[in-house]
């Protein structure tokens, strides 16, 4: 019986470490190797990635387009409103041809805008959705005074409410 207490009480070796290494350092080696031959074109590709031409020929030509500004407009708001100002500017975007013709309506054009703006409840402007539904309701608004096919685009340079 002695001698299996003295059997228990010995510790058990440990297991060597070593095959856990070589098996880390083999899969490092094996990862490195990989990514070189995928990024240096061995396989999967015929160059480099840092020698990669650009190819001009597929790009395709920007649309014959001009941006008209539209004047900075302050629009005073309703007393029950937590702001005082809406400070808006905003540009079209139109195609080159017509260009003269809607710099010709900008007046009227502005004068829409403001109108619109006015009458626009201040809970609207103040939901955070507000300039969505705000921007398409002023370009159907601008697209009817400068009639059709003029006008693509109002982009919404400034919106801020103070």
């Amino acid at each position: 019986m002695a001698e299996i207490d003295e059997e228990a009480e010995a510790e058990p070796k440990k297991a060597s470490k070593m095959p856990m290494i070589l098996g880390l350092l083999a899969a490092m080696l094996g990862g490195g190797g990989g990514f070189y031959a995928a990024w240096s074109g061995m396989i999967l590709g015929s160059e480099p990635a840092g020698h990669v031409e650009a190819q001009v020929d597929d790009v395709d030509a920007l649309p014959d387009i001009a941006f008209v500004p539209i004047d900075p407009m302050v629009i005073s708001l309703s007393p029950p409103s937590n702001s005082r100002h809406l400070s808006f500017r905003a540009q079209l975007e139109v195609p080159s041809q017509y260009q003269a013709d809607v710099e010709h309506l900008l007046p009227r054009v502005t004068d829409v805008l403001n109108g619109y703006l006015r009458a626009v409840r201040t809970e609207d402007l103040e939901s955070p959705s507000a300039l969505i539904r705000l921007r398409a309701q002023m370009l159907r608004r601008v697209q009817m005074v400068a009639g059709s096919g003029r006008v693509n685009d109002l982009l919404v340079m400034e919106f801020v409410l103070n």
